[in-house]
């Protein structure tokens, strides 16, 4: 299963003072790890005023649920004015990150992994031709080796 780094813009306007800021990221990080989600959130010295930005972390599949689910315990916090932002993911190099880079294209494909002698991984990946007529195959073997840092041979079936 795939981590969901969730970012939002909680204090868009900048008007939360720090200990107000504080006592609502603390309120979220409580409501947060009942739904199973884990809060970042740096210090608000370090935060510009206009850029309030957290990071909810995420496991799960659907990307859409897991945003808006998040946004909606921002929302109950902090109000309606919070601001989604892009969602990343966690990457540790496994081959359930290798499935979800190829989701995020919209395909799926075959992994096998394999070992050589100085202990370095290597990703044979099989697509199917029309994918790659759709897909440049340097964007999927590019986004494959950076989720899973492995070498990645892509065959086309």
């Amino acid at each position: 299963m795939r981590t969901a780094v969730i970012r939002v813009d909680v204090d868009p306007a900048g008007e939360l003072s720090p200990a107000e800021f504080g006592e609502r990221i603390s309120a979220l990080t409580s409501v947060a790890a009942e739904s199973g989600m884990a809060v970042t959130a740096p210090e608000i010295d370090r935060l510009p005023s206009r850029r309030r930005e957290i990071h909810l972390l995420v496991d799960g599949a659907d990307t859409a649920a897991m945003r808006d689910h998040a946004v909606g315990i921002c929302a109950e916090i902090f109000g309606s004015a919070v601001r989604p932002g892009p969602v990343t993911f966690v990457s540790r190099g496994t081959d359930d990150d290798a499935h979800g880079v190829l989701a995020g294209f919209g395909i799926t494909g075959e992994i096998d992994r394999t070992h050589d002698e100085a202990g370095f991984d290597t990703l044979t990946v099989r697509l199917a031709s029309s994918d790659l007529e759709r897909i440049p195959e340097s964007r999927i073997q590019t986004a494959l080796e950076a989720a899973t840092n492995a070498e990645v041979v892509i065959v086309v079936r």
